[in-house]
């Protein structure tokens, strides 16, 4: 009977997972179509636009790799971390101060490092369960 009812919530909880995932990617796509449509309304484009759709495609990527492989790059959310963080500095540059700045854009070092970090140990050192676009993709 155990073993029954680990199956049936492993199945369970494995649906609730893509379904999860289809919301974000449907969300996603919602949320481009509807920033272009601001755009498209100013007939103007600025660079946090243009930042804020390279979130967006960063999520759906995401979410792609997530249902094609079953798991997930930790660097993928860094990236988006990284590119939010800039956004911010581009939206924001004229109301903060130098510690502000410095503290936003140290950030952003902090976790391009541990991408770099990250992507050292994938290389330097390869475990059995990294896909080979882990092992190879530098």
């Amino acid at each position: 009977m155990t073993n029954a009812f680990d199956k049936a919530s492993a199945n369970a909880l494995h649906w609730v997972e893509k379904t999860g995932l289809v919301l974000i990617a449907f969300a996603t796509v919602i949320a481009i179509g509807q920033e272009v449509m601001v755009m498209v309304g100013q007939m103007k484009v600025h660079l946090a636009d243009l930042l804020l759709l390279f979130i967006y495609l960063e999520v759906l990527t995401m979410v792609g790799s997530y249902l094609k492989a079953g798991s997930m790059p930790i660097r993928m959310p860094l990236y988006i971390a990284m590119v939010a963080l800039a956004r911010f500095i581009v939206l924001d540059v004229k109301g903060m101060d130098n510690w502000q700045l410095l503290a936003v854009t140290g950030g952003i070092l902090v976790i391009s490092l541990a991408v770099l970090a990250l992507r050292y140990g994938h290389v330097r050192y390869p475990y059995s369960g990294a896909s080979i676009n882990e092992k190879d993709d530098l």
